[in-house]
């Protein structure tokens, strides 16, 4: 038996990991969940999505705890509860433009749980195998170009420059995870992911916002022409590449990219909803934007170590997503 604590487990992937590890009647799931939100109810459909993801998690063996990273005595004392082999740290403010918004609240949801988790995780006497440290594609900064501007696909040893808080701060949370691993010996492995989309998502990401807006008759916004490009990830392959990350001999103490491997434009994804919503229209808007140049990761270090193998297409993602929206979702 796997026992598995999981912070951020009632988030949005945190849910569909949750989820996916307890098929297995071998696993032990520890969710670990604040349960906040940073997007105002009046945009959101996150309580209607969280009483789903509860109703969702309420299985033999998962177990929820509602608890905050930063709270050092009940994460420490949850943990010697359960004695996990596993830690997968996912609990963070869930969307980049967030933390420019609070950034008190981004670094002590981001920076302080991560130290708090490590630091407990330091001073506990059971046998963990490793902590997986939810990372983000933002700590890259503006993805390397050819001679022709042509982005290169980001891998796992470039440097990285970001631009925001974000990626500042999720930056640090990998270096901060490495030097526990040199100082105290805690096996860890850093995934970095990618614009993660599909059911229960209620942080507002572009896939969201256009979804939902196509459903309620409202136009989708270009802004400068929809160009910039993101390697949209489906939840579903999200969640296969943490659970290889969590067990494989082979991720000890590395860093991979975990995304679909494949650059595509916001205008394309507008195009992609049209097809599922017809009738949709869409406006340009210019805007003046802070957000890095980014494309495809380069995922092959995943596919060769871990035997990672990303499944659904952006199409393929966005009509699974379109169907339990407009089924058992709601917008």
């Amino acid at each position: 038996m796997t026992t598995y604590f999981i912070t951020g487990g009632e988030g949005f992937v945190g849910y569909h990991l949750s989820k996916e590890l307890s098929k297995d009647p071998d696993n032990e799931i520890i969710t670990y969940d604040a349960q906040k939100h940073y997007v105002p109810l009046d945009k959101s459909s996150w309580p209607t999505y969280l009483q789903y993801r509860m109703e969702s998690l309420d299985v033999d063996n998962i177990t929820r705890v509602r608890g905050d990273t930063t709270d050092r005595g009940l994460l420490k004392e949850t943990l010697q509860a359960y004695e996990p082999e596993v830690v997968i740290h996912l609990a963070a403010l869930p969307i980049a433009n967030v933390s420019n918004t609070y950034p008190e609240e981004a670094r002590r949801n981001i920076l302080d749980g991560t130290i708090t988790l490590l630091d407990v995780l330091r001073e506990v006497e059971f046998d963990l195998e490793r902590v997986v440290y939810a990372s983000s594609s933002m700590v890259y900064g503006d993805f390397p170009m050819d001679d022709d501007g042509n982005i290169i696909p980001a891998q796992e040893d470039d440097d990285c420059n970001p631009k925001g808080l974000y990626g500042s701060m999720k930056l640090s949370g990998e270096h901060i995870t490495r030097s526990y691993t040199e100082r105290f010996g805690i096996p860890h492995t850093i995934i970095r992911p990618s614009a993660v989309y599909g059911p229960t998502d209620c942080n507002r990401r572009v896939s969201e916002i256009f979804l939902t807006n196509a459903l309620k008759g409202k136009r989708l916004r270009l802004d400068n022409g929809g160009h910039h490009k993101l390697d949209f990830t489906y939840v579903k392959d999200a969640v296969s590449g943490f659970i290889r990350a969590s067990t494989h001999e082979n991720a000890i103490n590395e860093t991979f990219n975990m995304t679909r491997g494949e650059g595509r434009s916001i205008r394309e994804l507008a195009e992609i909803v049209q097809d599922l919503v017809p009738g949709t229209e869409t406006y340009e808007h210019e805007k003046t934007v802070h957000r890095p140049n980014r494309g495809a990761l380069d995922v092959s270090k995943a596919k060769e170590l871990l035997g990672y193998s990303p499944e659904y297409s952006l199409e393929e993602g966005m009509a699974e997503y379109h169907d339990f929206v407009t089924t058992e979702g709601t917008y």
